[in-house]
């Protein structure tokens, strides 16, 4: 079971904001005061009521009650104000939209009795005088299933949890939400004989001071109201159960043993974030997890918001996740309509990455301003001969480059890939690399991976068997460039200093420098440069078939991630 779309109607400056679609990632971006936090809070509302507020009173089974806390909701402040004048008696209407599995349907039918097609939509209306769950469907079997709303929504409250991360993340809200799980943890010894053993001694104990207290309250009242023949101070088990559940201190040891609240703010916001892995791995104990976190960013270095952006993928493989935010490194880049563009009030899926970029006022380079996935490489002359090579043996490729959705940047030496994969997520292109198997890109490599901007799996590097280092120019055919070479520098590389197990420029130096060359740097620009122009001009045969291998496997790599991004966004 899965949230499959939200509407929510009349909270704060949202007046109607109608089936927001979410997925495996819902990213919810817009400019400062244009509603995305209050479509968030209002289903943070819902989704508390229809969670905690009713698993606190799931005791009495009653749908309809007052809020357990003002923090919940508060007409006074949630209702539009502009609408409370004409409107005394409005009500704030979250519909929640569930998607059902399968084995879902079949456990809704032997459980409610009722068969049940398409989704399942649940209607929260919350106003002054607390609260109504009930069924929002129409057609044949609608006031049947009317009639079953509180069964529905404790099948739904069964297989779904919520947890919440507030913008403000401070120890006690970090806190509050440990304390909420270790409330659920601890409620499993409720069924266990020595606990129950356990309770039952500390009322033996609690009695004769309740019975005293009793008494001596009965003796002070009977003097003001005679009438009253006794009194009873009490302690509900239901009451002594929740009182064991409740209350919580966290302390945290980096060095010296400290409470979070005396700790940074930093480390008080990753905290709070940090319980969202404990909660989709044990607190939500087999229920699906739909976790709301209001800017992820707040209070965290760049190198924590990367370690943080690979948390919640990681969750989001399994759960639902659903995010305001202004920083461009948490947009969903794989897909586009994953991203909700809120502005006015309103709110609708993105459809094209520029939409993202615009809204968050983004600037991509010209080059770039269209694609969805960058293949990146070491130098100018790696871009033009891949170029070419690409578009020559992978048609889909071949479209993907001319359209503008793959592109290919550099980065003036391997050094420089952290700096550009930062600078191209921050305008929300997705990435894939392409590097030289040497030690400057091996290095490269790890560094950007430790610092979360890329794995393994959107890496290809230029591997030769039988050579320790190898680069791009090493998988070319050397018929290509042979004679180029002996026409403009009058070098041969028919010499054994070619056939050496160096990689590919420091066997070309020394043939340069047998030749009586001096090479330099700038030769080493001028001579790549021309091998790549004779690549890029005959493709055909420019590939050594002994070395091709890792070529089509950055071809494959790349048309197995467009596929899956236009797979993804057909799907939604």
């Amino acid at each position: 079971m899965k949230l499959k779309s939200f509407t929510v109607q009349k909270y704060r400056s949202i007046i109607a904001a109608k089936k927001i679609p979410t997925g495996r990632t819902t990213i919810l971006v817009g400019p400062n005061n244009e509603g995305k936090s209050n479509i968030l809070r209002a289903l943070v509302t819902a989704m508390n009521i229809l969670t905690r507020e009713r698993y606190v009173r799931g005791q009495t089974g009653r749908i309809r009650g007052g809020l357990r806390n003002r923090r919940t909701y508060d007409w006074e402040t949630d209702f539009p104000i502009a609408l409370q004048e004409k409107q005394p008696k409005g009500e704030t209407v979250v519909i929640l939209e569930f998607e059902l599995t399968p084995e879902d349907l079949d456990a809704f039918r032997a459980k409610i009795g009722s068969r049940l097609t398409g989704t399942l939509p649940l209607q929260i209306a919350v106003g002054q005088n607390g609260y109504r769950v009930t069924v929002h469907k129409r057609g044949p079997g609608s006031v049947t299933l009317s009639q079953k709303s509180d069964q529905i929504a404790k099948f739904v409250t069964d297989r779904i949890d919520f947890q919440h991360i507030e913008a403000i993340r401070t120890a006690s809200a970090a806190e509050e939400v440990v304390s909420d799980m270790v409330a659920k943890e601890l409620q499993q010894l409720e069924d266990v004989t020595e606990y129950q053993d356990a309770l039952r001694k500390v009322d033996e104990l609690q009695k004769p001071i309740l019975s005293n207290l009793s008494a001596s309250i009965h003796r002070t009242l009977q003097q003001f109201l005679p009438d009253i023949k006794a009194v009873s101070v009490q302690i509900p088990p239901v009451a002594r159960y929740r009182a064991l559940r409740m209350g919580c201190e966290i302390e945290v040891d980096d060095g010296t043993a400290t409470l979070l609240q005396y700790k940074g703010d930093g480390a008080q916001s990753l905290a709070a974030l940090g319980i969202i892995r404990h909660a989709s791995e044990s607190g939500a104990r087999g229920k699906y997890l739909v976790i709301a976190i209001e800017e992820p960013e707040s209070h965290l270095h760049p190198a924590a918001i990367h370690k943080l952006k690979q948390v919640l993928d990681e969750l989001s493989d399994k759960h639902q996740v659903l995010i305001t935010t202004h920083n461009p490194l948490f947009v969903d880049r794989r897909t586009i309509h994953n991203n909700v563009i809120v502005k006015g009030s309103r709110a609708k899926p993105a459809q094209s990455v520029g939409q993202v970029r615009d809204i968050l006022g983004v600037r991509a380079a010209d080059n770039l301003r269209h694609a969805e996935l960058v293949l990146v490489v070491e130098g100018e002359d790696d871009r033009v001969a891949l170029r070419a090579l690409l578009s020559h043996h992978s048609p889909t490729l071949e479209e993907a480059l001319r359209q503008g959705t793959l592109g290919i940047d550099t980065l003036a030496g391997g050094s420089n890939l952290t700096y550009k994969l930062t600078l191209l997520r921050q305008s929300l292109c997705e990435t894939h690399a392409c590097l030289d198997n040497d030690k400057a890109g091996r290095e490269a490599f790890e560094k950007a991976r430790t610092q979360g901007l890329i794995t393994d799996a959107d890496l290809n590097m230029c591997v030769c068997q039988g050579l320790t280092e190898s680069e791009l120019e090493d998988l070319y055919d050397a018929s290509v460039y042979r004679d180029l070479l002996q026409n403009r520098w009058r070098v041969s590389i028919d010499s054994p200093r070619f056939k050496s197990k160096k990689k590919w420029t420091d066997r070309i130096a020394d043939c340069f420098g047998h030749c009586g060359k001096h090479w330099t740097d700038r030769l080493a620009v001028d001579v790549k440069t021309a091998v790549a122009e004779a690549v890029a001009a005959a493709p055909a045969a420019a590939l050594n078939a002994h070395h091709k291998a890792c070529f089509d496997s950055l071809v494959k790599a790349l048309e197995d991630r467009l596929k899956a991004r236009a797979e993804a966004q057909q799907a939604d």
